[in-house]
C-alpha cells in the first residue's frame, strides 16, 4: 500500500518511540503551509490552521487503543461517539473539521503533536480518471513536530485508513503522499 506509515503509542504518524504526556489543558493554535504534488507533477499549496484545545490523557488513549484492537476502525469510531472535540483542522480558510483525538509527546527535537479527525478532510485525486474508491478512508491524521520556540514541520494525511500491522498502528493515505506541512508556527 502506498502512503503507509508505521506508528507507535496510539494513532500517530511517526515511527519514533515516544512518551505520551498527560492531557494538557492549554489551548494552542498553529498555522502552516500545506504542500502536495499533483499527479501531473505540479505542486499545490494551501494554508492550514490547527487548533488543539486539549490533549488526551493516557487513560483515554488506552481506551481508544483497546477499542481499535477489539473492533478495528469501526470499534474506534464507536468509542469516539460522544467524545468532545479536542480541537480542529482548517484547510484553506474552509470550515473547521473537528478533531476527536489529540496526543502530545516529548521528542528529542521538542514535541510531537498528533491530531486525528473522525471524518476525512479531502480525498486528494478522487476526481481523476481511474481514482480508487473513497470508502474506508474515513479519518484524517496530522502530525506536527514543534521545537521549543513554536516552529516546526509536519504532515497531514487528509483522508486515511487506519490499520494495525505487527502490533503497531499504521496510517494508509488515500493519496500516494501526505501533505507536507512547512512554516509551522504557534499562533499567539
Amino acid at each position: 500500500m502506498t502512503g503507509l506509515r508505521r506508528i507507535s503509542g496510539m494513532i500517530v504518524g511517526t515511527a519514533c518511540a515516544v512518551v505520551l504526556s498527560g492531557g494538557a489543558a492549554a489551548a494552542e493554535t498553529f498555522t502552516a503551509t500545506g504542500t502536495v504534488k499533483t499527479s501531473g507533477g505540479a505542486t499545490a499549496t494551501a494554508p492550514i490552521t490547527v487548533t488543539v484545545d486539549r490533549t488526551m490523557t493516557q487513560a483515554e488513549v488506552d481506551g481508544l487503543t483497546a477499542a481499535f484492537k477489539a473492533g478495528g476502525a469501526a470499534g474506534l469510531r464507536k468509542a469516539l461517539t460522544g467524545v468532545a472535540p479536542t480541537g480542529s483542522i482548517t484547510l484553506a480558510g474552509g470550515a473547521p473539521t473537528p478533531a476527536r483525538i489529540a496526543i502530545e509527546r516529548s521528542t528529542d527535537k521538542g514535541r510531537l503533536i498528533t491530531v486525528v479527525t473522525d471524518t476525512p478532510i479531502l480525498h486528494i485525486g478522487a476526481g481523476l480518471p481511474g481514482a480508487k474508491p473513497k470508502e474506508g478512508y474515513d479519518f484524517a491524521v496530522l502530525d506536527l513536530e514543534v521545537a521549543s520556540g513554536g516552529r516546526g514541520s509536519g504532515t497531514l494525511t487528509p483522508a486515511a485508513r487506519l490499520g494495525l500491522k505487527g502490533g503497531a498502528f499504521v496510517v494508509d493515505g488515500y493519496s500516494s503522499e501526505p501533505v507536507r506541512l512547512t512554516a509551522v508556527a504557534a499562533k499567539k
